[in-house]
């Protein structure tokens, strides 16, 4: 008996209380689940650059976007930007000791001095689109939107804020990596380079190398990620701001804003679109329903239909209310969702498509060739 009690004992003392232990096991697992979190995160942003391809996309897009810009005012370039423009550089300076913002444009009054400051707006941009230098080039591409945007900040659109901040992030990618001059540039130093033998690189130099290739990894990635968090709250914010209003809710913002004059490039086609309030009143909801579940639909196959959504929405923003800066921007914006992959097969769409279509063109002439020449066994017949 006694050597019973002493065995109980002995048990009990070795086995931990209950409830502490079962503390303890959950403490263990939340720390061993936010380890895990946190090394996904940084294999996510040390791994390897990701969405190259939409970040080029995003370049070509906001590059051509304002390259068509500055080209279209060209003629109202001095009314807007230049030294005869309402809002004098006085004004400008004034606003900007207010907000702290800054432009090169009003440096001098000089009228030659802005012409070569807009043809190297036009310039920059064009090499920005291209990938041409784009470290740098991209720097000089948003000193350019910036300047541009504050010297006549209410005499523009909303479209080119959206482009303004873009210009900012795409400074922290490597949008030049795909679809560029730089890329192409690449490949040929690479094929000359293919048959020479490897450098040999001492420690340092590869450490080095290596430090350097993984920050700017890190910077790129987190430059993709604030964009695509930059783009969710827009979207989000606009659905929630509308949510607010009583137009919208009652289906009849769409109305409203298809009736003013401002936003009328073509009032016939206004009106005929007025004519249908259901529309109307369906699109308007299904407007602030898709900004509103946008942040949430984008990890999963969703986001496909509701980005086709987006872009015929604002198709119709540029078409009905005169906007194609803004939709442009808005487009091009909503690449970035898009992975690698879609961008990869576009290519192989397109030579599929273009052979199909060779295909067609040679059926099509071989059939008319034999329409027009008899056959041997008919012209015997007749013969």
């Amino acid at each position: 008996m006694g050597n019973e009690q002493l065995t109980q004992q002995a048990s009990t003392a070795a086995t931990p209380n209950g409830p502490a232990a079962h503390e303890t096991s959950i403490a263990a697992t939340a720390h061993r689940w936010l380890l895990e979190r946190i090394g996904a995160l940084w294999a996510l942003l040390t791994g390897r650059p990701i969405s190259l391809y939409a970040a080029s996309v995003l370049r070509i897009g906001y590059g051509l976007l304002y390259l068509v810009f500055l080209l279209r005012e060209f003629p109202h370039r001095d009314e807007i930007w230049g030294p005869g423009s309402p809002w004098t550089p006085a004004l400008a300076q004034q606003l900007f000791d207010q907000t702290g913002w800054n432009s090169i444009l009003i440096l001098s009054g000089s009228r030659a001095y802005f012409e070569v400051c807009y043809a190297m707006a036009v310039v920059a941009s064009a090499l920005f689109m291209l990938g041409w230098r784009t470290r740098a080039v991209s720097v000089l591409f948003a000193v350019v939107v910036a300047s541009f945007h504050a010297r006549s900040i209410f005499m523009t659109d909303g479209g080119d804020n959206l482009i303004l901040l873009m210009a900012f992030y795409l400074v922290l990618t490597a949008c030049g990596r795909r679809w560029s001059l730089d890329a192409r540039r690449d490949r040929r130093r690479t094929a000359r380079a293919g048959d020479a033998p490897d450098r040999v690189r001492s420690l340092y130099a590869r450490q080095l190398h290596d430090a350097r290739a993984t920050l700017t990894t890190v910077v790129h990635n987190c430059g993709i990620l604030i964009i695509a968090a930059q783009v969710c709250f827009l979207y989000g914010s606009a659905g929630l701001y509308k949510v607010q209003g009583l137009t919208w809710g009652g289906g009849t913002a769409l109305h409203y804003a298809l009736n003013l004059e401002l936003f009328q490039p073509w009032p016939a086609l206004s009106h005929l679109v007025d004519e249908y309030p259901m529309v109307i009143a369906i699109a308007g909801y299904l407007t602030v329903l898709l900004q509103v579940a946008f942040p949430f639909v984008l990890f999963g196959k969703l986001k496909y239909p509701v980005l086709a959504v987006l872009l015929g929405m604002h198709v119709g923003i540029a078409v009905l209310l005169g906007l194609p800066l803004f939709s442009g921007a808005m487009i091009v914006a909503d690449a970035v969702f898009l992975p690698d992959r879609f961008y990869t097969f576009l290519p192989h769409l397109w030579r599929r498509a273009v052979r199909r279509t060779g295909r067609c063109g040679s059926r099509g002439r071989i059939t008319a060739g034999r329409a027009v020449v008899p056959r041997p066994a008919v012209a015997r017949r007749h013969g």
